[in-house]
């Protein structure tokens, strides 16, 4: 492969996610924008037979150049490059629905693209949608792509981080159900997710004290105690701890006013204490443009903020704007 300094635009590795999703149709799509190539190297993690049986659904006029390895790369805009794992046929699916045999894929790709970032052969990662009924039907027990990638590379501590527009917001806890998130919730859980995000906004927006803010669990933080005791018992001695240690953490605050502050500038991130409470108004600002960011790997990975959108997957309709905005993150995060 060619280094650096030979060529210094990042290499980012594009997984093809679901083969019955749109992963494939959003990569032909982005993949045919000259903008990309102005700023990377792609290389797709995937199977050529999937992405040409999509190229002629969408009539897309790129062609598709398979690749054994990252340096047999052309990476020239109209000829799309592929690290062909050959593991998957289109006979054996349905587009649309889902298939084990994609969900194995699926995971395939993953491993694959992580194998090449921790060997450095790779700047970035950038994965497209899974099916999590498909991977888990597969024989597989992850809740995503986030524990998949902990596991990995090894990381004990990784965080969702999702960014539209002005806002950005990093989740406690994942994919699990609000019953379990609300009695999981523990002091040292919010320390490490605080800890995780200073650390990580630091690098990334060059800010030595990026504001954090903390979002309440209950109506108004819990007025007091009147609406639940969780912010006077868990979240307000986790924010207190959290600058303790020189961290620049506020809270918690009112869910319902909070994420408005952030966007307008009041803070750099808030930290979320759920899924929906954070990616609710993430996908509100910004739902074609939205971008994942896992937090505390060791290696880059970003991805677009929707799912494998099984309805429009046999239509020409899907969208590539999240998965540009992916790359692009990925490309400023290597730099």
């Amino acid at each position: 492969m060619k280094t650096e300094t030979q060529n210094p635009k990042p290499v980012v590795g594009i997984t093809m996610g679901d083969a019955a999703g749109i992963g494939p149709q959003i990569i032909l799509k982005a993949l045919s924008r000259s903008s990309l190539y102005e700023e990377c190297r792609p290389l797709v993690i995937g199977s050529i037979e999937i992405l040409e049986a999509v190229r002629k659904l969408i009539d897309s006029s790129v062609d598709i150049h398979p690749v054994k390895e990252v340096r047999d790369a052309r990476f020239n805009l109209g000829c799309v490059d592929c690290l062909n794992l050959d593991n998957i046929h289109p006979d054996q699916f349905k587009i649309g629905e889902v298939a084990p045999v994609c969900g194995k894929a699926a995971v395939e790709y993953i491993q694959e693209a992580v194998r090449l970032a921790m060997a450095k052969e790779i700047s970035a990662v950038v994965t497209c949608p899974i099916s999590k009924a498909a991977i888990n039907k597969a024989g597989f027990s992850y809740p995503g792509h986030t524990e998949l990638l902990a596991q990995l590379t090894n990381t004990r501590s990784a965080a969702m981080m999702l960014a539209a527009d002005r806002l950005r917001v990093i989740l406690v806890t994942i994919h699990i159900s609000l019953k379990k998130a609300i009695q999981g919730l523990k002091q040292e859980k919010i320390v490490k997710t605080i800890k995780l995000a200073h650390r990580s906004l630091n690098s990334l927006l060059k800010k030595k004290q990026p504001k954090l803010a903390v979002a309440g669990l209950n109506p108004h933080a819990g007025e007091g105690g009147l609406f639940g005791r969780e912010e006077i018992e868990i979240i307000e001695p986790a924010v207190a701890e959290a600058r303790s240690l020189g961290i620049e953490v506020s809270g918690p605050y009112p869910p319902d006013t909070v994420f408005y502050q952030a966007y307008h500038g009041k803070f750099d991130a808030v930290i979320a204490l759920y899924h929906d409470q954070g990616l609710i108004p993430i996908k509100l600002l910004g739902f074609d443009k939205g971008v994942n960011v896992t937090l505390g790997l060791p290696i880059i990975r970003t991805s677009p903020d929707h799912g494998t959108a099984f309805d429009i997957a046999d239509t020409n309709t899907a969208n590539p704007a999240s998965l540009i905005e992916a790359i692009k993150l990925a490309c400023r995060m290597a730099a």
